[in-house]
């Protein structure tokens, strides 16, 4: 009779207990191989904690050309690529009245008025209202991007003050108004940036504003030459944006968070959301093989583990999950020597292209933009002189290949009528949004970037250094273990939506990593 009643009702499966707070903690373009390299000068409690006893996927990457923060950011917090949720960049042209327009400009002061697919953030808030979400960056549009319509969403402000905007809260809570009021940032400032180590621990050579024990001189030297990006401004804004005290603000800002929102207190799930944008800002301004970069990163262990500490004390290990990536990687620095054959200069190409137009079809401004690799078209002006768009657009994908440095040229009528299985094609594909990407889409060649202020480094390519980052898990249900299989990065939102049982971000293209939810 008894084994009658239990065929009769079947025990229901005991449901996985979900974590209470998931934080994720994206290291601005912190390639894949990075993590291995500078191992054996971190400490055991900041990335090898990551390395050693957790979940480490070495082969991770996103499958698309449009390598930049806001693109990539998006991808991380949606689960889909830019083909399908929208953000293309920081900025695209509006076809209809050919302005320029913001991706997080509205009349609030910066928000999530563009983003069309919700963020992991967003899911979180509607399966569970009772849940808390708040996310820190070190620039407003990476806040913004991950932080998507939630409302606690914080960067670092103009005047090194921990800011936000209408669009989320009419003023900032009494806790911060106070850290801003004491100029507690201020405090992780220096006049010089001293290496952590002396010259023989590190594994890079290159530098130009850091002092390393023993060359102390020639460092000296160098800072009064143009090379010299951290000391030579009065700006302290951009000496945070442009040195480890940015991250160590946003970890020390991401703490108080956690105490001041309660995050993980209580049995339903939390998110807090965690960019460190200055380690791409020094990375582009320095460049991967720099001794900055490298100091950046030990300094960056140390303030992670001082932070992995703090989370551990006030939430269990088995209660909180923690994951670790990066937005991109970066390019080889570019020869910063006499001459130039590796730089794209965009404003150039801009010119040229629409002297060529003027040449085919008489007098007019054709083309109103060039960014984010697009080429945007004076649809207006090719529809008042009769001219057909798809061999406009076919005529300047053309014309583009002959620019020194362009590898592939692609009209937007092609990735609008085709569909690119594989090959280049299809990353150019993935990163096309066709309600906001330009008329023509080009990527450069290997070791190519665009030609920018203070930049020999950059991201926005589909080559490996850009594509490929890390991406490791640590704490609940995680075990040691290093995965080699390939891993879109589109997984990461429904991997962390599915850990928190509920539904994936509408828009998500992903599949769960199986190793982690199982």
């Amino acid at each position: 009779m008894l084994l009658a009643l239990v065929c009769a009702f079947p025990l229901k499966a005991a449901t996985p207990p979900t974590p209470r707070l998931v934080v994720q903690i994206v290291v601005g373009s912190m390639r894949a191989e990075d993590l291995e390299r500078y191992a054996k000068n971190f400490g055991e409690g900041g990335f090898r904690r990551f390395i050693d006893s957790g979940t480490l996927y070495t082969d991770a990457s996103y499958d698309y050309q449009q390598t930049t923060t806001p693109v990539s950011l998006a991808t991380l917090t949606t689960g889909a690529m830019p083909s399908t949720h929208g953000v293309i960049g920081e900025e695209w042209q509006d076809y209809t009245r050919n302005v320029k327009v913001g991706l997080t400009e509205g009349s609030k002061g910066e928000g999530a008025y563009h983003l069309i697919a919700p963020t992991l953030g967003d899911a979180l808030s509607h399966h569970q209202p009772q849940s808390r979400t708040a996310t820190v960056a070190t620039e407003s549009t990476s806040a913004v991007v991950m932080g998507g319509h939630t409302n606690e969403v914080y960067w670092l402000g103009e005047q090194c003050n921990w800011a936000t905007s209408p669009y989320y809260k009419a003023e900032l809570p009494e806790w911060i108004r106070h850290i801003n009021k004491e100029k507690y940032n201020l405090s992780y400032l220096n006049d010089e940036w001293p290496a952590l180590y002396d010259k023989q621990h590190y594994l890079n050579s290159r530098s130009h504003d850091i002092i390393v024990a023993g060359r102390e001189e020639k460092n000296r030297r160098n800072k009064k030459n143009a090379k010299a990006r951290y000391l030579q401004t009065e700006n302290d804004y951009e000496r945070m944006l442009y040195s480890p005290a940015g991250n160590t603000a946003v970890l020390g800002f991401a703490k108080q968070l956690i105490v001041q929102n309660r995050l993980g207190d209580d049995l339903t799930t939390d998110l807090l959301n965690i960019c460190l944008d200055s380690s791409r800002r020094i990375t582009e301004a320095y460049g991967p093989e720099s001794i900055e970069v490298e100091d950046m990163y030990y300094r960056l262990d140390r303030d992670l583990s001082d932070f992995m500490t703090f989370l551990l004390a006030q939430i269990r290990n088995e209660e909180v999950l923690v994951v670790l990536t990066s937005d991109h990687g970066t390019s080889p620095s570019y020869n910063e020597g006499p001459v130039e054959t590796e730089r794209f200069h965009p404003h150039q190409f801009e010119v040229i292209v629409n002297s060529f137009l003027n040449v085919r079809y008489g007098s007019g401004k054709w083309v109103t933009a060039y960014n984010n690799n697009c080429i945007w078209l004076n649809h207006n002006l090719i529809y008042e002189r009769g001219l057909n768009l798809s061999e406009v657009q076919n005529e300047v994908a053309i014309f583009a290949m002959q620019f020194g440095g362009v590898s592939h040229a692609l009209a937007a009528t092609a990735m609008r009528t085709s569909y690119f299985g594989s090959g280049y094609a299809r990353r150019l594909q993935n990163s096309f949004y066709p309600r906001r990407s330009g008329d023509v889409v080009i990527n450069l060649m290997p070791g190519w970037i665009e030609n920018r202020e203070r930049t020999v480094s950059s991201s926005g390519s589909m080559y490996g250094y850009d594509t490929a980052v890390p991406l490791a898990f640590y704490g609940m249900r995680i075990i040691p273990q290093r995965i080699s299989r390939e891993v879109d990065m589109t997984s990461l939102a429904p991997t962390l939506a599915h850990l928190m049982g509920i539904s994936n971000p509408a828009a998500s293209e992903g599949d769960p990593l199986s190793e982690i939810i199982e």
